[in-house]
């Protein structure tokens, strides 16, 4: 029996489920985190397509695949000569024909899982942040997501980049401080070593998704550090401020959060909840978009 697969490609993780004509769910798993951004180069093309083989070697183990929908981070479109390729490389690796296979950006497919279209705004917090909404002649609105070096305030990156700054900013000041902040010693234990050389590899040669884990660490100094709560608390604010431009755009409907980020600790989602218009209604979802992609693409089949 041949199944329909959903894909849904992060910075940190790609998580893939195959569904029956029935839509329950046959088999699901993960690989590592991509992005259509690394598509520009060969060493990042050469790098998706070994990811994607991994999940071809899971996912065609259960037996042959008859669509596929993946919702990928970093896509515009398949207009970009990006998306082309990551396109041409899906079809490749499951041995499909090209109109067998779709292409979204992730945070579409995230809408799509949580409402249905006009219904309500998504505030998504990964290795970066996001509010999309899809409205009811299915056009794809959004506030934020333009990447660590603009924003993607609230998020993974953020939170890690914060976090290291204060820390850095300390020691300039008062060297060795960092062995009395719970945070620190919480990342450097993360990251390997307290020395510069250490955050230097880190953020001037890691992934997004890679320095967006270390948001972990901070999370897990929450309770005994006040700098990591204030960190912690800001990414709440941001992340209301998303949600409070929809509505702002758009008008007051039900806001889901989701992502990782928020499940790091409590204080995001209370933040975020004491900033946005009291009348917003604010849930926190733990979307299954690989799931919801893989029944979109059962019925394009």
């Amino acid at each position: 029996m041949s199944a329909s697969l959903g894909i849904d490609a992060g910075g940190s993780q790609t998580r893939w489920a195959l569904v029956g004509p029935d839509q329950s769910v046959l088999a699901e798993g993960s690989v590592a985190g991509f992005s259509a951004l690394q598509m520009g180069g060969e060493a990042g093309r050469r790098k998706v397509s070994d990811i994607l083989k991994s999940l071809a070697d899971q996912a065609l183990g259960w037996g042959a695949v008859s669509g596929v929908h993946a919702g990928v981070t970093g896509f515009g479109g398949l207009q970009e000569r990006s998306g082309q390729v990551l396109h041409a490389l899906l079809a490749r690796h499951f041995k499909l024909p090209g109109d067998a296979v779709v292409l979204s950006n992730d945070i579409e497919l995230a809408c799509l899982a949580a409402f249905e279209p006009g219904t309500g705004y998504l505030v998504y917090a990964g290795t970066g942040s996001i509010a999309g909404f899809i409205d009811a002649r299915g056009e794809f609105h959004r506030a934020g997501g333009r990447g660590g070096v603009l924003d993607d305030g609230g998020s993974g990156y953020w939170i890690t980049v914060e976090a290291l700054r204060k820390i850095w900013r300390a020691e300039d000041e008062r060297p060795g401080c960092s062995a009395d902040s719970p945070m620190a010693v919480s990342l450097f234990k993360a990251m390997g070593g307290s020395d510069w050389s250490y955050s230097r590899k880190l953020i001037y040669g890691a992934s997004r998704g890679q320095i967006g884990q270390l948001a972990i660490a901070v999370a897990a100094a929450a309770d005994s550090d006040p700098q990591a709560r204030d960190i912690l608390q800001r990414a709440g604010h941001e992340l209301a401020r998303l949600g409070a431009a929809m509505v702002a755009r758009f008008g007051v409907r039900p806001i889901v959060l989701a992502g990782r980020v928020p499940q790091l600790h409590p204080l995001i989602e209370q933040s975020m909840r004491e900033r946005l218009p009291p009348e917003c209604d604010l849930r926190l979802v733990n979307l299954q978009s690989h799931i919801a992609a893989a029944c979109l693409a059962l019925k394009k089949v």
